[in-house]
């Protein structure tokens, strides 16, 4: 903003006088927008009639198309010409929007100015005549490249031709597909069809099926299309398996002598008790001067896996395995991710190492990042390893009830500079042999998670130090981050107002160590409380994103300065990348790597994980559903999880499964909604639906192509407005 403010308005200020200052503040602000706040302080607008002649000449201008408000009520000049680049998102309602590359609000494309576009295509649009009270219009001109071709659906095949029906919300029009290009499917399969052209004339895509999955409903056919839908793999490449098969397991006497010998040292891994990839193990033994030398030891994946190798190449596509409700789609074949590379009990494995001295109190003394060789004496299950810290007895129970003393002590000291405290319980299901639900569990992170967890966050935090942390004259070299940024101020305001209403109160300005604690307060609050749930989940929705990228900000969340991803190059490209750059700048001091290029790669490993995640998300609706399908008609207590235009999202006590009712179906009244305070509220009646309210549902419809869960209340008890 320009550091020189306008004259003190006068007493009063003509209209054409204020429209000229008011042009001049926005053409000198180009790059910002501007609050209204901001703009009578910029104007020196110290009376209330000169703020509100001000307020009317930028709705006058918005009106005009002159000057842009967002969604957050700022304001910025129109620069736009008669023709704009950006993204067409499709609606399947016909009303779909461009979004510009260089930002400001959404412009309406209506289905028959579309030019076929597909969501997400990056296109070209021509901009419409402003009509007075209507929002902007265009055209889209040119398809300038298309995001996505390929659509998962099921088949209708007929005699002499056949349609993909989608349930995709972002495709108008089913696909047609020749029958010489059906590729054997038939009536009710699912499958992945590829758009191949679509005429001008024309009301469908024309397409051709790539890939059968499976007959509708099929378990298997089903997880596979949650993938394909994500545009992820469902299987692996046989040439990738085949390459991985060649790799020889045997570690010669030249390869030990490199490296520090582990293998006489008390080793052991502890993970959940399904898992067959155990990338990190912990070693722990005493030393003479009564400190503890605790070893944090990582699958030595890159040694098997060289830069550029087809395996290589393949879990850089790939960036992350993907965790489904019943299944794991793995990074790396399995021959490495589950034999060679995993650290299974009584087997000498390749390890790279994070070795510390700690005293009793959890101080770290000294720590190097070394290549080593291990073998681990035990295998435990989180289980397990939770049953010898809480009876004090077992195997190895010396060893794991000091590493747990330990990770205690690191874990307090974490807390008290700041870091978050997000420790949700997450939902799971049993599943039988056929891939159906037919139970819900809770899985908390107990004593024995959280030891795990400080000791991967320690080796991690210390890598990044090791690499980032430089004198003040010095450059660090190149290095993948995982950065975790402030949260957004608006976001935090609105986490205030909302918890506001169960009597809770949250600080949203001071240094971040002040913001934190007083987040980590509110969680602690919440704890055990019926609404803790819904407060935690709403709180991470005011946080950002954690990411990777070279260019290092901390990690706000776990109120670190430095931070990586070291300890899961079984399961994340990002180690790996750090794995083969850690080894190169400690052991041949070599220059830095290419900034450019790992960001890159941090940005496609980003995306990936943000992928991989909605397709788990998809993965447990779908499960969801299933098990809610056998229980129409039944009542359960809920909680109101998400107020929306087009209904209200409940959230079921009893299995926190989660469902909608329509607001088609709220039919006693006509209900608006009131997004500031995610609410709908009745017309005639005044009846209130907020964010957290009790409620009572019936389970109506289970659609399980949709994977939409659709409930109906039972017993009105919603507030009234007051």
């Amino acid at each position: 903003m320009g550091k020189k403010k306008f004259p003190k308005a006068k007493k009063t200020i003509s209209k054409r006088d204020l429209s000229e200052r008011l042009i001049k503040l926005l053409e000198r602000n180009t790059k910002e927008k501007l609050t209204f706040k901001q703009i009578c302080t910029e104007l020196s607008l110290k009376t209330h009639p000169a703020k509100m002649l001000c307020k009317d000449i930028l709705g006058a201008m918005i009106s005009d198309d002159y000057v842009f408000e967002s969604a957050k009520g700022k304001y910025t000049l129109n620069h736009r010409g008669t023709e704009m680049t950006g993204t067409f998102r499709r609606k399947s309602n016909g009303k779909n929007s461009f979004i510009p590359d260089e930002g400001g609000d959404p412009i309406l494309i209506s289905e028959f100015n579309s030019g076929h576009a597909m969501n997400n295509d990056k296109v070209k649009i021509a901009f419409f005549a402003k009509r007075k009270n209507q929002d902007p219009e265009g055209e889209v001109v040119e398809i300038l490249e298309r995001a996505n071709d390929t659509f998962v659906g099921t088949l209708e095949v007929s005699k002499s031709y056949a349609f993909l029906v989608t349930e995709n919300r972002t495709l108008s029009n089913d696909i047609f597909i020749p029958t010489e290009k059906l590729k054997g499917g038939k009536s009710g399969d699912k499958a992945v069809v590829k758009v191949t052209e679509w005429p001008d004339k024309a009301k469908n895509p024309i397409g051709e099926v790539i890939d059968i999955l499976g007959k509708a409903g099929d378990n298997n056919t089903e997880m596979h299309a949650i993938l394909a839908e994500f545009g992820l793999p469902y299987v692996y490449p046989k040439e990738v398996e085949e390459y991985a098969n060649s790799i020889p397991t045997d570690i010669t006497a030249e390869e030990i002598a490199k490296r520090e010998d582990f293998r006489k040292i008390t080793t052991f891994t502890i993970d959940p008790k399904d898992a067959k990839d155990f990338d990190d193990a912990l070693s722990i033994r005493q030393l003479e001067n009564k400190n503890w030398e605790i070893g944090v030891h990582i699958a030595d994946v890159t040694h098997y896996v060289r830069p550029d190798d087809i395996i290589d190449r393949e879990a850089q596509k790939r960036a992350t395995s993907i965790y489904l409700v019943d299944r794991t789609i793995p990074m790396l074949p399995e021959r490495l991710c589950n034999f060679i590379c995993s650290l299974r009990p009584d087997e000498e494995k390749l390890a790279y190492s994070a070795i510390f001295e700690m005293n009793e109190q959890g101080e770290v003394l000294h720590s190097r990042i070394v290549h080593t060789i291990i073998k681990s004496d035990r295998r435990f299950a989180y289980e397990e390893a939770q049953e010898v810290i809480e009876t004090k007895q077992g195997e190895y129970a010396t060893e794991i009830l000091m590493l747990n003393e330990l990770a205690g002590k690191l874990r307090a000291a974490r807390f008290a500079d700041g870091a978050l405290n997000f420790d949700r319980v997450e939902v799971r299901f049993d599943i039988d042999a056929t891939g159906k639900p037919i139970g819900v569990f809770f899985k908390e992170s107990k004593e024995a998670n959280k030891l795990i967890e400080e000791f991967m966050l320690l080796a991690n935090r210390t890598v990044a130090e090791k690499i980032g942390k430089v004198g003040h004259s010095k450059k660090a070299k190149v290095l993948p981050y995982r950065i975790h940024d402030l949260p957004d101020p608006e976001k935090l305001d609105t986490l205030a107002q909302f918890i506001a209403r169960f009597g809770y109160k949250i600080r949203t300005s001071g240094n971040k160590d002040t913001v934190s604690k007083s987040i980590n307060a509110l969680l602690t609050e919440v704890q055990g409380k019926k609404e803790a749930n819904l407060i935690e989940t709403v709180s991470i929705r005011a946080m950002q994103k954690a990411r990777y990228s070279t260019h290092n900000i901390g990690h706000y969340g776990l109120s670190f300065d430095y931070y990586t991803h070291f300890t899961s190059p079984i399961r994340r490209y990002p180690d790996m990348m750090v794995h083969r750059l850690v080894t190169a700048y400690l052991e041949e001091n070599a220059p830095s790597a290419s900034e450019e290029k790992y960001e890159e790669l941090c940005d496609h490993s980003s995306q990936m994980e943000l992928i991989a995640s909605n397709a788990e998300r998809a993965s447990i609706k779908y499960k969801q559903v299933e098990f809610m399908a056998d229980k129409l008609g039944q009542e359960f207590e809920g909680v109101v999880s998400g107020v929306t235009e087009w209904g209200l999202y409940v959230e079921l006590n009893e299995n926190k499964c989660e469902g909608m009712i329509p607001v088609r179906d709220l039919d006693d009244d006509y209900y608006e909604f009131d997004e500031k305070n995610y609410r709908l509220i009745g017309r005639r009646t005044h009846k209130v639906f907020s964010l957290g309210d009790p409620i009572r549902i019936q389970v109506a419809r289970a659609n399980l192509e949709k994977k939409q869960l659709d409930f109906t209340l039972v017993d009105e008890s919603p507030k009234s407005k007051k």
